[in-house]
């Protein structure tokens, strides 16, 4: 979520809304992470190998934190196991990065990786190698969205790929890719409103009304999810492929990539796999 400038608090969406993301890890149990940017612009983070719910740090700062921008991740494991490392949101050159899908060849993503970029690596996943070679590729090319395009290509064009679905955040911009149709990713621009205001899911989904909580201050905010969180009418499903960029409060998309050239499957998957890409 980011508001462009005005710092709110995100606990409706971590924990209040009908599918939070602390709902949520009831079913994606395996490493909980939230992020968001200091009062100095720097990404600060918090992350630990346990479901959402369970987390009293995260309840805690879900409730406390305010910022103009936020990145949290709730974990299913298949690459690497349950552990603090391996746990979303990452961080590397003051952006935060989160990832939901599969791809395979690390070996190959290690190969394009100089010994200083692969330093920041601590975890197992695919996604932080991903994330090591997109910062790689924005440091090259000094633009975080020419540096993203063109590592995403690369792994597509050269590595089998399932579901590359991306959150990048810098402070008060977000970049998010859903590609290529494997996984959603939906958009929200949303009002945050005052306290007291409502939402309720609709009939398909848990029922219930919850309260919005209060905000430091009313702003419009962009919210970025892999599911509808509540019964809000905006919500936007990215076309397959779609790369949007949120910088303040103007979003923008365009549609920069081929479809993989190794695409992996259902029918390619592991049990294991499979059952953490449902």
């Amino acid at each position: 979520m980011t508001t462009g400038g005005p710092r709110v608090h995100a606990r409706f969406w971590l924990v209040d809304a009908p599918d939070s993301l602390s709902s949520q890890s009831r079913r994606m149990p395996d490493g909980t992470g939230l992020g968001w940017f200091s009062l100095g612009e720097e990404p600060v983070r918090d992350r630990a190998p346990i479901a959402a719910f369970e987390d009293a740090d995260f309840n805690a700062e879900a409730r406390d934190v305010v910022s103009h921008t936020f990145m949290s991740h709730v974990r299913y494991a298949s690459t690497g196991k349950p552990d603090v490392h391996n746990s979303h949101p990452f961080v590397m050159d003051d952006r935060l990065f989160a990832h939901n899908g599969m791809v395979r060849g690390l070996d190959v993503i290690d190969s394009w990786l100089t010994d200083v970029e692969r330093a920041p690596i601590q975890g197992q996943t695919d996604s932080e190698r991903v994330f090591a070679y997109v910062t790689a590729e924005i440091r090259r090319r000094g633009d975080t969205t020419a540096g993203l395009i063109a590592a995403v290509r690369r792994i597509a064009a050269e590595v089998p790929v399932f579901a590359l679905n991306v959150l990048l955040a810098e402070a008060g911009r977000i970049w998010a890719l859903r590609y290529p149709d494997t996984h959603e990713l939906w958009v929200l621009k949303h009002d945050l409103g005052e306290e007291g205001a409502a939402r309720s899911m609709a009939s398909d989904r848990e029922p219930g009304r919850v309260h919005v909580s209060a905000h430091r201050e009313p702003a419009a905010a962009h919210v970025l999810a892999s599911e509808r969180m509540d019964d809000a009418p905006g919500w936007r499903l990215l076309d397959p492929g779609e790369l949007l960029v949120v910088d303040g409060r103007e979003a923008a998309s365009q549609y920069p990539f081929d479809p993989p050239a190794h695409r992996i499957t259902r029918d390619d998957l592991s049990v294991t796999e499979a059952t953490s890409q449902t």
